[in-house]
């Protein structure tokens, strides 16, 4: 395990935060309600996760920087999900403690209140609303109240359909927009939640296997959009593609057996002989 990650565990307050000169700054994340003037959006400290006295996740412990882009790699049933789930509140942890940016304790928030604070997560899958246009799809998404009589007396205005245009340019489908999203290609449906994810204007963004089932063209182009993405935003990319884990990574998490086996760049990890021996095997 990395010094950084051992020397640095999530603080209990705002009070007690590991000094920023420690963790690398990639970026610029905006800092409504999310405080990360030390220098890291998200801290996991010896989280544990048993399922019938099996481990899943064991002492984690882990910090993702400020607009940084990282990979996280290892074997199947290495604890990869069962992390992304603790992180967004959907699974308690057994023991430790998971903090979103200095104050916000996400084992103590639900699933949507992590996902309010500024936490979006993507599954492999995309879902998308595939009897509604590209453009709907993103309006659906946009934050707004959700209430009955709000809703039904709802209309865009110029900022936010200048928002939607942002978003249809960065996820490129601008000349899709007012397409159905069931007749999108399996790659611009990824691209699609990604941009529906990007309306709710997330600080974290955590996303599962992106490129599975995509064409060559559509995994570069992937690569970029994420690459574009982190530029004001944090984000966690779950892969087993390494050329594409190569393509983007600021630095890369290898986890076997709910533990972190190895940190670093790309190089690094691929050299290490723990990871040439339980994970990459040549």
């Amino acid at each position: 395990m990395s010094s950084l990650v051992q020397q640095h565990a999530p603080p209990a307050s705002a009070d007690r935060a590991p000094p920023g000169d420690a963790i690398a700054n990639f970026g610029r994340v905006r800092g409504e309600g999310v405080d990360t003037t030390h220098g890291a959006i998200l801290y996991l400290d010896e989280i544990t996760v048993s399922f019938d006295g099996f481990k899943a996740l064991n002492k984690l412990t882990m910090d993702i920087s400020v607009g940084e882009l990282r990979c996280i790699i290892g074997p199947n049933g290495a604890g990869k999900t069962t992390m992304m789930d603790v992180i967004t509140g959907k699974t308690r942890p057994s023991s430790g403690t998971v903090f979103f940016g200095q104050t916000y304790d996400v084992t103590r928030m639900t699933e949507y209140e992590t996902a309010h604070a500024g936490i979006g997560r993507k599954f492999q899958r995309p879902t998308v609303f595939e009897q509604h246009t590209v453009f709907e799809n993103l309006e659906l998404a946009m934050k707004m109240d959700k209430r009955v009589r709000p809703t039904l007396f709802f209309r865009l205005n110029g900022a936010q359909r200048d928002r939607i245009a942002e978003v249809l340019a960065q996820i490129r489908l601008s000349g899709e927009a007012h397409r159905l999203a069931g007749l999108l290609s399996h790659g611009q449906k990824q691209w699609l939640e990604i941009g529906m994810l990007l309306m709710q204007d997330p600080e974290l963004l955590m996303l599962d296997e992106p490129i599975a089932g995509m064409s060559a063209r559509e995994r570069e182009l992937t690569g970029e959009l994420l690459m574009r993405i982190c530029q004001n935003r944090s984000v966690i990319v779950i892969e087993h593609d390494m050329d594409f884990v190569k393509q983007i990574a600021h630095k890369v998490t290898v986890m076997h057996q709910g533990k972190i086996l190895a940190e670093g760049s790309m190089e690094t990890v691929q050299n290490d002989p723990k990871v040439i021996d339980v994970y990459l095997g040549h």
